[in-house]
């Protein structure tokens, strides 16, 4: 009768022998770790009560996070989560209590704050069990070496991702623990290299360690880790080579090395990893071509290799590949016609399935390929992002191209040379979110298949050659859209109200470049970008920006420039205070700016160029600290420059005052604008002389690298939407510089009444490209010291009074390509140089110069011979009649002569007997020796 309970009884201690886990338990935890956890409980700031459960008195083993060992009632796991998104906050700032949990198999933190609990991994280090540790997201910011022994023998995985501030190199240690299988230090902003070998991680899996900055190669021995199958290191400062040999590494399947500075080709032996399925390259420098070995890559997934430098022909072996989802190719500089890709009707289709494709991404856009696009593309019924923008492809797309791009929802092929043509009728066989075909040829009429697109948020039909006007059903499609591009075409008519979905983030409307006229549109309060530029919108800003009823637009940029607005611009910027950009230019606007502009003051660039604006320096900027650009040319604005300007206005990047009517001295203040690039003040009637301290703009001392501006001056939030630009007048010309703007240093302060001599800090300016003082009233000499300004391509010093030798320095300006010292009292000789001898001879005219390439030769003391020099320099070339008059009588006299001998003959022969008897009378008078 007892043998059942026996029986029960050994089933039941089996199980317990082998640590099985059970949800019912048998006894209670043990007092000193249930003592522990009830010390953390009391001592932990919990304000949100996350450890509601662990009711104190109650057995801990029952507790949310906590697992005990069902026969030895010891704690072996400890779980305390909190969702990444969750608004719930816990700190514990000692971790001591951990010491009495002995038995503690795994632990696990997640968000939580340890920032106190500086002795983290001193007290781990007591857990001799422990196989699982993840305390990611906890806000640890130190790190020991723990020099002597450490008690992580039986450590199988350890995560301490999400920890931003360690600020160190990662302790060696963490390399020598045999037994690891899973290594995360994502995200823990690790500095300095890798540590050197020998490691101790053979039985190592999955190395995940980006978004640090090791700045360092990558290690040797990484590649002779065979058990290695998961290795991510994107954006984690990794640079140089990848070692063109993989060691053992044999099992990989998952490689990322994305966003990082490696500048090597493609080693072979990725393509030898038969397992890999998933390759991310991208974001490097990595140069030469996608070798045809990738076809061995039979379990590939995911290929990532944009935004590198890589070059050739596609191999047409890529389409061979039928596991493929993804393919992210663009970016780079790869050639030759598209069609190779898709040159057999079963590329990109799976091995077996003739008819299924796998490839949902396709990404070639930003490379040099060309040709048409083949109808084969129509056939990937799985393709939902399919990007093939700027390249230089050509030809006809028809309803073939999109016959079975059932799943299609991301289509951006804008910036190619292709046609549209497609019945007026078509219905798309997809409905897609992203719509980019900006520069195809779509026109003359308006594209009516958009209307079937129910989900549409981005569209760009842009340069497409549409006429006529746009239907009132796409401007209630509008609504739903995000992004909106219908600039450069024919369109006319005028804009309705431009209305937005209220749950719309950020819509941006680009309607600029087309023949719309009447008075601008109403918007809604939530749009985020508009441009209405360049075209025949006439009346008043008043209903525009007055018109607000229901709070505060948030409209960032605003470009109403090149348009026929007149009257005067209202006070009502209060209504607008997001705004970052205001181009206001090439209007007729009247009267001086509002006081309400002071609001301001997130305003980045602001351009009202060429409008009759008047009034004094407009005094409602002064708040408007965070300025890169300010463009008042070509109005009617007086007085003189406020002293604040220079103290207000610290990120000012360009400031072009050109064609006003602005006077006074300068103000000294104007030298704190340590960023300025581009300084125009030229047209105007400032007085005094050039401030000493022009040598203190930081911009035009060292110039400026590209990628430290691309940033600042890229204001839309569509990349390359809305670049920074400015007019500037150089070289004798007026351009516009946009992308090249960051590169880019100039200063005009010509056609002034300006007086005194160049301060000799203008030399400072090595990064100066333009300069320009001609028209005023300037003596002195050119500083000798101007060689040093390395990077000069425009200098025009003309029309002044300057006097001495041009310096010798001069022929060391190698990049000079524009001069101009005419009119002024320079004397001596020009230098020598490959430069300065190029130049026409009116750039030095109305000076007492010599040498090439004047005709005037220079003494050997390098002065003119006689002292004596018209300052017209066309009476060089004044004709001496004398001379004329003397070489006519010698030809006539010549002629008269020898032409009668020349052509008649008796007269020739007697000429010659004359000759002949006069030679001998003379050798008979001779006497003989």
């Amino acid at each position: 009768m007892k043998v059942l309970p026996v029986i029960t009884l050994w089933v039941l201690l089996f199980f317990i022998s082998t640590n099985t886990k059970f949800v019912v338990c048998v006894g209670i935890c043990r007092e000193n770790e249930q003592r522990a956890l009830e010390i953390l409980k009391k001592e932990v700031y919990d304000p949100s009560d996350f450890l509601s459960s662990w009711v104190v008195g109650n057995d801990c083993c029952e507790w949310e996070g906590v697992v005990c060992n069902n026969l030895s009632r010891h704690v072996i796991e400890l779980s305390i989560s909190i969702d990444w998104f969750d608004s719930r906050y816990l700190r514990i700032n000692n971790l001591e209590w951990l010491t009495n949990l002995s038995s503690l198999e795994s632990l696990e933190m997640e968000s939580v704050d340890l920032s106190k609990a500086n002795e983290w991994l001193q007290v781990i280090n007591m857990l001799p069990s422990l196989v699982d540790l993840r305390l990611y997201n906890c806000s640890l910011h130190h790190i020991t070496p723990l020099l002597d022994h450490h008690n992580f023998s039986s450590l199988k995985s350890l995560n301490l991702s999400l920890n931003y501030n360690f600020s160190s190199s990662v302790p060696k240690w963490v390399f020598n623990l045999p037994n690891l299988v899973s290594l995360d230090l994502s995200y823990c902003n690790f500095i300095g290299p890798f540590p050197d070998g020998p490691i101790n991680m053979t039985s190592l899996t999955t190395l995940k360690a980006s978004e640090n900055s090791f700045n360092c190669h990558l290690p040797k021995w990484l590649f002779d880790l065979n058990n290695l199958e998961h290795i991510d290191l994107y954006s984690s400062g990794i640079e140089g080579a990848i070692q063109s040999k993989s060691g053992n590494i044999t099992k990989l399947k998952h490689l990322d090395l994305f966003g990082n500075n490696l500048n090597s080709t493609i080693p072979n032996w990725i393509y030898q990893c038969k397992d890999l399925e998933s390759l991310g390259l991208g974001g490097n420098h990595l140069e030469g071509t996608v070798s045809s070995l990738i076809s061995n890559l039979s379990s590939i997934i995911s290929i990532g290799l944009s935004s590198n430098m890589l070059s050739g022909k596609l191999p047409n072996v890529i389409g061979k590949l039928g596991k493929l989802e993804y393919l992210s190719l663009s970016g780079n500089q790869f050639e030759g016609d598209i069609s190779e890709l898709f040159n057999v009707r079963s590329n990109f289709l799976s091995v077996g399935l003739r008819n299924t494709s796998f490839l949902s991404t396709l990404r070639l856009g930003n490379n040099k390929l060309t040709g048409a696009l083949p109808e084969s593309v129509g056939q990937l019924s799985m393709l939902e992002d399919f990007f093939i923008s700027n390249n230089r492809l050509e030809g006809v797309v028809t309803e073939s191209h999109f016959s079975k791009l059932t799943h299609l929802r991301y289509f951006d092929a804008s910036r190619n040379n292709l046609t549209l043509k497609v019945s007026r009728n078509w219905i798309p066989s997809f409905q897609a979110t992203v719509i980019q075909i900006g520069g195809w040829n779509i026109g003359p009429l308006f594209p009516m298949w958009l209307r079937t697109q129910k989900q549409i948020a981005y569209v760009d039909i842009s340069d497409g050659g549409i006429q006529g006007e746009v239907p009132t059903w796409f401007w209630n499609l509008s609504s739903q859209i995000d992004f909106l591009n219908i600039s450069h075409n024919q369109f006319i008519g005028e804009v309705p109200i431009i209305s937005t979905d209220e749950q719309s983030v950020s819509p941006l409307m680009y309607l600029a470049s087309n023949n719309f006229s009447g008075p601008l549109p109403l918007i809604s309060t939530n749009v985020r970008e508009l441009d209405l530029s360049n075209n025949f919108f006439s009346k008043g800003l008043s209903k525009f920006l007055c018109g607000a009823k229901n709070g505060f637009y948030e409209l960032m940029i605003l470009n109403l420039g090149g348009n026929d607005l007149s009257e005067e611009i209202p006070d009502c910027w209060m209504n607008w205070p997001e705004l970052t950009v205001l181009i206001l230019r090439d209007n007729n606007l009247i009267g001086s700016l509002p006081r309400s502009m002071e609001v301001l003051s997130n305003l980045l660039s602001l351009d009202l160029r060429r409008n009759r604006l008047n009034g004094p320096f407009p005094s409602s900027l002064e708040n408007c600290s965070k300025l890169h650009k300010i463009d008042l040319a070509e109005n009617v604005f007086i007085g003189k420059l406020p002293s604040w300007l220079g103290m207000r206005f610290p990120a000012l990047i360009v400031f072009i005052l050109r064609s006003n009517k602005f006077d006074g001295e300068l103000p000294q203040e104007l030298c704190h604008l340590k960023d300025l690039q581009i300084l125009d003040l030229a047209n105007n009637t400032f007085v005094g002389i050039i401030p000493r301290c022009i040598g203190n703009f930081s911009a035009m001392v060292k110039g400026k690298k590209k990628e430290e501006y691309d940033l600042d001056l890229q204001y839309s939030f569509y990349k390359g939407a809305l670049i920074e630009s400015a007019t500037v007048t150089t070289k004798g010309n007026m351009y516009q510089y946009d992308t090249i703007l960051a590169l880019f240093t100039s200063m005009d302060m010509s056609s002034n009444n300006l007086s005194g001599d160049i301060p000799i800090s203008v030399t400072h300016l090595a990064g100066l490209r333009s300069f320009n003082l001609s028209k005023n009233n300037l003596t002195g000499r050119i500083p000798n010291d101007i060689g040093d300004m390395k990077v000069l391509e425009s200098v025009d010093l003309s029309e002044n009074q300057l006097y001495g030798q041009i310096p010798q320095s001069f022929s060391s300006l190698s990049t000079l390509s524009y001069l101009n010292l005419s009119d002024n009292n320079f004397s001596g000789m020009i230098p020598l140089s490959t430069q300065l001898q190029s130049f026409d001879p009116t750039s030095f005219q109305g000076n007492k110069l010599c040498g090439l390439p004047l005709l005037v030769n220079c003494s050997p003391d390098g002065n003119i011979p006689n002292h004596e020099y018209e300052d017209d320099e066309s009476d060089k070339y004044e004709v001496d009649w004398f001379y004329i008059s003397m070489a006519i009588g010698f030809a006539l006299s010549f002629w008269g002569v020898c032409g009668s001998l020349f052509f008649k003959r008796s007269w020739r022969h007697a000429y010659f007997r004359f000759l002949d008897r006069s030679w001998e009378m003379l050798f008979a008078k001779l006497p003989i020796c």
